[in-house]
């Protein structure tokens, strides 16, 4: 069997046809069933029925397959397929019969068990532990597609329907997760479960005052999202065969309870956010080259003033909704998220007469609070979509009550406008109008307010506009010292435990906004404990905190994008009087790496990774961008890299390159790249994770990336692509192979040679031997060329690559001499060369080379090549051993040819 099976093994290497090829892989399978290793012979039979899907006896093998590896439905499809075929075939019968048998008793095995879940969980007098063991195995059945089938079909919903009004959050909790189980990747079933439950009282679950079963909540609303929209577009139906009704009308009433969620006063603060949180998730396009936006449309013609009921909510006054500190986060990122969605000016003019009406509707109310419901609401819209906040805050009287609010004796009212009057100071112009009119209210607040909530908040304005210049050392709006006094009592509120989070939550705010400035860059680094406490802060509940900690750590490290002027451009306008931006002497690359070690010391990265494991909508795209952006300034060091990935880096990074702005996914990518290539993969990223990191690579492989970029992308592919043939195998599935060759033929020295080593180690693949076997193409005519470069690094990824090449496909040797007259010099040179690698890499060539042809052989010794061998072969000193040994086994095969031989008699 094991002689059978190198031999089809090696007939499906020299195979170029299809159909012979479909053949080979079916008889493989054979021995495979043999030899009892059923996932190869699967495989193989698969391989086969890709090229033939006629092919019944690969077909029947593969049931065979199927059948040993316990996945019984699909040997069934396929032992029936065959039936149909041939009916008359016995052994197909036989299989048939035994496989429904079996199916037959898996489904009573499976029915039994849930039937015993069922009768534990009704009964009342049964042990409590019992109980919550039998909830626990319930969800273990519903994972399983023939346990959650059985659940399904013993009317399981109606019992899970009361385990739901359960007291008990260990139940309420099993039966959210067993309808996890029940909807996940299933269509028709998602939709009877939302019909027969009904969406009221799944939002009064997600509505209830526990954040934990809210948030499960949250997660199996989620699942059945995903279940209706993209069940009919993936294969992972179950079962069903039949057309399914349209899910939009499910999908749309789902959308109407959460919207009418938003201004309920029986929902609470936890499950409000949820609401917003899947609204965020499932209303906007996934993609703009998606035409469809009428859902978002829907939305804002059903719900956007519900919305803006909860933006407008200012708790500590209002007979408004129960809100979280990251309520008004949430709705920012909904109501941006909503905008932006929108297409033409013909929506947005709507989108913003729809907020305009309903700012205007409560401002003009002669009663303080509805004044107030509209400050707070323009509040909102400033952090969201700021286009229309602007807008909002334009209307007539409204920045002149925000200015007279400041002024309040109430905390609340004051607390309202300043946070205003901060949100305002976004766009230059009006930051320059608040400067004028303002700046002296808010440092009179600032110095004299007896309330620290106040005075943190008007730091905060006066931290906004001090930094209105930036990072441009030469642009102060206030006096020299200002900035870090003002940042001094940021950190001194940020390590004050007393003082609420929202109160600390805004000394980060102002230290975001001060931290253009080196100066109070180096101060803040050398204050571990505001460090620490900023940390805490961002791994607390306050998830509105995440943006302000982001940016604050994009400045300290530097990783924002700056553009070098061009010097010759910064003396013409030196020349003309124009302005031109300076950077600060504290921002030169050793004060940046020296804040990046206090920065690693202080627990920089376990904030980070906790950040990025947040599912709330304020951790935004932008919030995304400048972790990733963090994350790779503090890889820039080869010895800090072991202790990122030591804390969870390396993990937090992979989802941060795949949802993230176009640029916070190449920052992450190359983060993983820089890890990639120091580390070792497998421990950097263990058991499958090693997998997720080979696309994030190959995007890096792009001519909008720079040349380091790809060159790193590079270097961290060649370090996978010699790990496994499976990881080979993921690289080529990502289409990769291509774009490697096409930087094979790049100008700058070290991407043509970076992406050659990549090359030598992907050629380990069938697949890609392939390419160079196929005629017509210059592949190996570049490996022999660059295998006599100058380059050092080229030759030995060239020659190792046309070393492996050559001997894992004989027949490239013949094709040798026709790639260039040059090739008997180059392989001479290599030959001649004192690197070790490269003279070694050369013997390998020739051997290979007269192993697979006589008249090569001949070629070889006819030339100085038998001079060189014969040299090599006596072991003299400075020639490897290895060497040695294999230019003798030249030689050995040169006489047993009888080539030497005829020379010697000469």
């Amino acid at each position: 069997l094991d002689a059978a099976l190198s031999c089809y093994t090696k007939a499906l290497k020299l195979s170029e046809n299809e159909a012979d090829c479909a053949v080979l892989y079916r008889n493989r399978c054979a021995c495979y069933l043999k030899l009892e290793d059923y996932s190869k012979a699967e495989l193989d039979a698969t391989k086969a029925l890709d090229t033939d899907p006629a092919d019944v006896k690969a077909r029947f093998r593969r049931a065979q397959a199927y059948q040993k590896l316990g996945r019984l439905d699909q040997a069934f499809v396929d032992t029936q397929r065959c039936a149909q075929l041939e009916p008359k075939n016995k052994a197909f019968q036989d299989l048939l019969r035994q496989l429904g048998v079996q199916i037959q008793q898996k489904l009573n095995s499976t029915d039994a068990r849930v039937q015993q879940m069922f009768t534990l969980l009704m009964d009342d007098s049964a042990k409590e532990s019992d109980r919550h063991k039998a909830a626990q195995n319930l969800v273990v059945l519903s994972r399983e597609d023939a346990g959650a089938e059985q659940i399904f079909r013993n009317d399981g919903v109606k019992l899970i329907e009361k385990l739901l009004k359960s007291k008990q959050e260990d139940i309420v909790l099993s039966a959210l997760r067993t309808l996890v189980g029940l909807c996940t990747g299933h269509q028709s079933r998602t939709m009877a479960i939302v019909n027969e439950l009904g969406m009221q009282q799944l939002c009064a679950v997600m509505g209830s005052g526990d954040a934990t079963v809210s948030l499960a909540a949250c997660h199996l609303l989620q699942v059945m999202f995903e279940a209706l929209t993209e069940g009919m577009k993936r294969d992972i139906r179950g079962k069903e065969e039949a057309i399914l009704p349209e899910p939009s009308k499910e999908l749309r009433s789902m959308l109407r309870h959460l919207l009418d969620m938003m201004p309920a006063a029986n929902v609470s603060g936890p499950g409000r956010d949820n609401a917003i949180n899947l609204l965020v998730k499932q209303v906007p396009r996934k993609s703009l080259k998606n035409p469809d936006n009428s859902l978002t449309l829907w939305v804002i013609d059903q719900g956007l003033k519900k919305i803006l009921e909860v933006a407008g909510t200012v708790a500590e006054i209002a007979k408004g909704p129960p809100l979280t500190d990251n309520s008004h986060m949430s709705c920012s990122v909904l109501l941006s998220k909503l905008y932006d969605d929108l297409k033409g000016d013909k929506e947005r003019e709507n989108f913003n007469k729809l907020c305009e009406e309903y700012v205007q509707q409560h401002f003009n109310l002669s009663v303080l609070e509805a004044k107030l419901r509209a400050i707070q609401t323009v509040s909102v819209l400033l952090q969201g979509p700021s286009e229309v906040g602007n807008r909002t805050l334009e209307l007539s009287g409204m920045m002149d009550a925000v200015i007279a609010l400041c002024a309040s004796e109430d905390v609340i009212h004051q607390q309202v406008a300043v946070e205003a009057l901060i949100h305002a100071a976004g766009k230059a112009k009006r930051a320059s109008f608040i400067t004028a009119n303002g700046v002296a209210l808010l440092k009179d607040l600032y110095k004299k307010s007896e309330n620290d909530r106040i005075r943190v908040r008007a730091l905060v304005g006066l931290c906004k506009l001090g930094s209105a210049g930036g990072t441009d050392f030469s642009m102060k709006q206030f006096a020299e010292g200002s900035t870090l006094k003002l940042a001094k009592q940021c950190r001194k509120w940020l390590c004050n435990e007393s003082l609420p989070p929202t109160s600390r939550r805004w000394s980060v705010e102002g230290l975001a906004y001060l931290t253009f400035d080196a100066d109070v860059k180096e101060d803040l680094v050398e204050d571990k404990n505001a460090l620490q406490a900023m940390f805490e802060l961002a791994k607390s509940e306050d998830k509105t905190v995440l943006f302000a900690v982001g940016s604050t750590l994009v400045n300290c490290t530097n990783s924002y994008d700056v553009e070098k002027p061009d010097p010759q451009m910064v003396e013409l306008a030196k020349y003309a009087k124009q302005h031109v931006p300076e950077e600060h002497p504290k921002d030169a690359p050793s004060y940046v790496e020296k804040r990046l070690v206090k920065l690693l010391d202080a627990g920089v990265v376990s904030a980070l990774v906790c950040m990025v494991k947040n599912e709330s909508p304020a951790l935004t795209e932008a919030c995304r961008e400048s972790i990733a952006r963090v994350f790779l300034a503090l890889v820039e060091r080869q010895e800090d890299r072991g202790t990122v990935v030591a804390q969870g880096g390396g993990k937090a990074l992979i989802p941060l390159a795949t949802d993230n702005t176009d640029m916070g996914k190449i920052k992450a990518a190359q983060a993983l790249a820089k890890i990639t290539i120091t580390s070792n993969p497998e421990i950097a990223f263990p058991g499958e994770r090693v997998y997720e990191v080979v696309r994030p690579l190959v995007s890096l492989l792009s001519l909008e990336c720079t040349m380091l970029q790809n060159f790193e992308a590079l270097m961290g592919l060649t370090n996978l692509a010699g790990i496994s043939e499976r990881l080979r195998q993921k690289i080529i599935k990502e289409k990769a192979v291509p774009k490697i060759e096409g930087y094979m033929f790049e100008e700058h020295d070290l991407v043509r040679a970076s992406a050659t080593e990549c090359m030598c180690n992907l050629v380990l693949s069938e697949e890609v031997q392939k390419l160079y076997l196929a005629k017509g193409n210059d592949r190996l005519k570049l490996l022999v060329l660059y295998s006599g470069e100058e380059d050092e690094r080229l030759r030995r990824a060239a020659s190792g690559t046309l070393a492996m090449l050559t001997a894992e496909q004989p027949e490239l040797c013949a094709r040798i001499p026709e790639t260039t007259t040059h090739w008997l010099e180059i392989i001479q040179a290599l030959l001649l060369c004192e690197i070790v690698d490269l003279r070694h890499r050369g013997v390998v060539v020739v051997q290979n080379m007269m192993l697979a042809d006589k008249s090569l052989a001949e070629k070889l010794m006819e030339s100085e090549a038998l001079e060189i061998l014969t040299v090599l072969a006596k072991g003299e000193e400075g020639v490897n051993s290895q060497v040695s040994k294999i230019a003798q086994n030249c030689l050995d095969k040169a006489i047993e040819y009888g080539i030497i031989k005829n020379r010697e008699k000469e």
